[in-house]
């Protein structure tokens, strides 16, 4: 098995694509484990997140091409670290739970691992949400043969395999598109339950059945 090992100080970046977030990022930014370094990618805000983040420790990457995929990307090319991660900044889902996706591809286990999202509360995860997801995990199945439940934000693979794999979606597609490009080249990709809390702020995306169908009309795109 092979294990990660770089010079810095910490050992994993944790890429956080931002668009006003305000509210949230105190509590996500506070939540990161010790090791980590957060990495907050500004998507254009307008509520002071970038101030926010700079506050709390985080380093801070503006990327003005609007996309969730251009924030991410962003960030990954701004990584340094050898492990990295990936996690939306809406409060959502917790940084706490890091250790325990990011276990199995620190180790040499796995080359991609992902949350697999469980609702803590009501309205953390609206159905039309959910039914897009469980559609998209059935393609992803057909197309591949990799076997997963949930295609989730939050996931940890090796920052020079992921820049490997030549991602260019820049919209809502990217992680699909990244989980397609890594099954194509025989990654070992594998899964773990974290809770998934009700958002803070308002949805960009999966709040309403418009951006629902915007990311899956994204990750339909890159499926075809």
């Amino acid at each position: 098995m092979q294990t990660i090992v770089n010079s810095h100080s910490w050992y994993g970046d944790l890429v956080l694509p931002c668009l006003n977030e305000a509210e949230a990022l105190p509590w996500v930014l506070e939540r990161i484990p010790a090791g980590w370094r957060a990495i907050v990618v500004d998507n254009g805000s307008t509520d002071g997140s970038a101030d926010i983040a700079r506050r709390h420790g985080a380093t801070v990457v503006s990327e003005e091409r609007r996309g969730f995929g251009a924030a991410c990307h962003a960030g990954l090319l701004a990584a340094e670290a050898e492990l990295v991660a990936f996690c939306d900044c809406d409060a959502t889902l917790d940084p706490g739970m890091l250790p325990r996706v990011s276990s199995a591809v620190r180790t040499g286990e796995a080359d991609l691992v992902l949350a697999r999202r469980r609702p803590t509360g009501r309205g953390a995860w609206p159905l039309h949400a959910r039914l897009g997801n469980r559609a998209l995990s059935r393609m992803v199945r057909r197309r591949t043969g990799v076997r997963l439940h949930d295609l989730g934000p939050l996931r940890a693979a090796r920052r020079t395999a992921l820049l490997d794999l030549g991602l260019t979606d820049r919209r809502s597609g990217y992680p699909l598109q990244m989980v397609v490009r890594a099954a194509e080249k025989g990654w070992r990709i594998t899964e773990t339950e974290v809770d998934y809390r009700p958002r803070s702020g308002k949805s960009k995306v999966t709040g309403t059945w418009l951006g629902t169908w915007h990311a899956v009309r994204d990750m339909r795109a890159v499926l075809r």
